[in-house]
């Protein structure tokens, strides 16, 4: 029996925390993933007006996100650690909101457009969660924020393109999976999850709860913001 205990120690022992982040989120996850707005996303059947709702919100929810990426620059621990957030930072605003912009032009929303637009109450709510974990919690808290929104677009490009793959050639939203399925954004997210095996290795489970309950919250969020455009949330007042 010695050596199966033994086995069974090893396998545990080399479990990342991020395992454990993504078995425990499957449930809210999946709603995500089946949620109308995604999957007729993924079919092309989606409305022009719930996507040029989205394209617009996203636009502001991407200037509060990238503002995480600086403070990861101040609460960085090392060199690499800023070259990486700093990086991360640069690319968001220069290659993904470039992107951004290209595709809702092709929707006819102009750049004037992007940038007059304001937060639905669910789009604020979102970024000021995140934004307060991130400046008034430790590196690791803000980690947790950030990586459920990378992680989970990775999952859904993924995903998309599995179901849908074979009619992309007649998707008008196909550059939008193809953006999230291609590997240049794939490596934001599989950087930000071996960072939060970094930082969380050998912390107190006390402290693990706390980072699980934050990926949990912003993971629950992204199922509201797409409610938010299926619906075409707007400010009641």
């Amino acid at each position: 029996m010695k050596p199966i205990f033994q086995e069974v120690s090893l396998m545990i022992s080399t479990k990342k925390f991020s395992d454990r982040l993504f078995e425990n989120v499957k449930p809210i996850w999946a709603k995500n993933h089946q949620h109308p707005f995604v999957q007729e996303l993924g079919k092309g059947t989606l409305a022009e007006e719930k996507f040029i709702h989205y394209m617009k919100q996203d636009y502001v929810y991407l200037l509060d996100y990238s503002k995480l990426f600086a403070v990861g620059v101040q609460k960085s621990l090392d060199l690499e650690m800023m070259t990486n957030f700093s990086k991360t930072l640069h690319d968001t605003l220069h290659f993904e909101m470039d992107l951004h912009r290209a595709f809702a032009a092709e929707f006819g929303i102009s750049k004037e457009e992007l940038e007059a637009t304001k937060p639905t109450p669910t789009n604020l709510a979102y970024t000021r969660y995140m934004l307060n974990v991130a400046q008034n919690g430790s590196l690791v808290e803000l980690v947790s924020c950030l990586l459920p929104c990378a992680w989970d677009y990775w999952e859904i490009g993924k995903l998309l393109r599995a179901q849908y793959g074979d009619s992309l050639s007649t998707n008008k939203y196909a550059k939008w999976i193809e953006t999230y399925d291609s590997e240049e954004f794939a490596a934001g997210a599989k950087w930000l999850i071996q960072l939060m095996d970094t930082l969380t290795e050998g912390k107190p489970e006390r402290e693990l709860a706390q980072i699980e309950e934050h990926f949990q919250m912003t993971s629950k969020f992204e199922y509201l913001f797409w409610e938010m455009n299926d619906q075409l949330e707007e400010w009641p007042l």
